[in-house]
């Protein structure tokens, strides 16, 4: 059973994301874009951690983390982007985003973290 889901438009940040995660015995199921992440979370209730891209198409992070609020689902975000602006961080914050790493991922600096957010 998936732990986290990963979501963004690039192929090779989910691929390093979820492999580094899987390496630390974690569960992990991938998303595309906004749209295909809303739909993962409604079909894995138990995913503890979403770790999301803010700037895709189709579906942009932060209106999917919306739309996952809108549904009561309070599902821990963490965000994961190159957005660094106060206001972008603050409408996280609003929505109730728990984190924010600024690409690139390193691994290494928060899985301790991550950790501690699924348990």
């Amino acid at each position: 059973m998936a732990e986290i889901l990963v979501v963004d438009d690039s192929s090779s940040v989910r691929s390093e994301v979820s492999e580094y995660l899987i390496t630390h015995g974690i569960d992990v199921i991938t998303a595309v874009d906004g749209e295909d992440g809303l739909a993962k979370v409604q079909a894995n209730p138990a995913l503890k951690l979403v770790m999301c891209d803010i700037n895709m198409p189709i579906m942009d992070g932060l209106t999917m983390v919306e739309h996952v609020r809108e549904l009561g689902n309070q599902v821990q975000f963490v965000m994961l982007t190159t957005e660094d602006s106060a206001d972008i961080k603050l409408r996280g914050k609003k929505l109730g985003v728990k984190g924010w790493i600024v690409k690139p991922f390193n691994g290494a600096s928060i899985i301790g973290a991550i950790k501690k957010m699924i348990e």
